[in-house]
């Protein structure tokens, strides 16, 4: 009776499952099974190309070393994003989670995810429009302040960053909020009552607690900021070119799918070994 039981408590988990696996399937492993072949060739099989079974894609990695520095160049700008919406974000969800109640709490959620409702491309063009010279930032410094100041963010690192952390923000907020939300207010109360101040309780409590969330945002955004090309191409120019840029200029620009498939086989590679080194890590600061 048990073991009839036990079967058909599977089939309902593998039924409730299985759509979801399917989609996984045919949505990721499918298009990465393509790539991945693509990867090996030495030409697109479309017309009446000749192509043939090569490695000579992955080969140019190591051959040419401004893939190296474009790629190195990338994770940097993933570090520095992920630490500026950490910084950004992560006192902006223990505002929501402890300081905010009732409707006002719903209103700032609201303006979290609102960048989400609108297109990425708007998003963009929309900090062009605020960040170049004469733009809307500077004329509304310059109405402001008592002397001239000239603003002009657009084709820097800076503005590559800012469009980034808008864009990948609500993450971080929002898995730290869940976090931090799962905390008993009675252990921050109990901290107070014996004497430990602000900083202590950051630090002893409510840090260590929500860690996990935080983490989990953070690994939400350092993934996509690493290999991304919209926002250093519109607002980085020609400081705008890393990794993410060379690939699609593979796909989109010069035809050259194989070796676009290989840098992005390359990319997720390395983006795995950097989470697999930093796995244990993390996993050590949250015990």
């Amino acid at each position: 009776m048990s073991m009839t039981l036990a079967n058909q408590q599977r089939i309902k988990i593998f039924s409730l499952l299985s759509p979801a696996y399917l989609w996984l399937t045919v949505a990721i492993f499918l298009p990465l099974s393509a790539m991945f072949y693509f990867s090996f060739l030495s030409d697109v099989p479309f017309g009446q190309k000749e192509w043939f079974y090569s490695t000579e894609n992955y080969q140019a990695f190591f051959q040419t070393t401004t893939y190296a520095k474009l790629l190195w160049k990338s994770i940097k700008l993933g570090l520095m994003v992920t630490g500026c919406a950490v910084l950004v974000g992560f006192p902006c969800a223990y505002v929501l989670a402890k300081s905010i109640q009732g409707r006002s709490r719903e209103a700032l959620f609201l303006l979290v995810i609102l960048p989400f409702w609108s297109n990425s491309l708007v998003r963009i063009f929309s900090w062009a429009i605020v960040l170049r010279g004469n733009g809307v930032l500077e004329i509304a410094l310059n109405t402001i302040l008592p002397f001239e100041v000239d603003v002009n963010l657009m084709f820097s690192t800076p503005a590559i960053v800012i469009g980034l952390v808008h864009s990948y923000l609500p993450y971080v907020i929002l898995t730290s909020y869940l976090a931090l939300q799962a905390i008993d207010d009675n252990l921050i109360d109990a901290a107070r009552s014996m004497g430990a101040n602000k900083l202590t309780i950051l630090w002893r409590i409510i840090l260590p607690l929500s860690l996990p969330g935080l983490l989990a945002g953070a690994v939400l955004i350092f993934v996509p900021v690493v290999g991304s090309f919209m926002e250093p191409r519109i607002l980085g120019g020609r400081v705008g070119t890393y990794f993410g840029t060379v690939i699609e200029d593979q796909f989109v620009a010069v035809f050259n799918w194989p070796l676009g498939a290989a840098l992005s086989f390359i990319l997720l590679a390395v983006v795995l070994i950097i989470l697999a080194v930093a796995s244990p890590i993390l996993r050590r600061a949250q015990t």
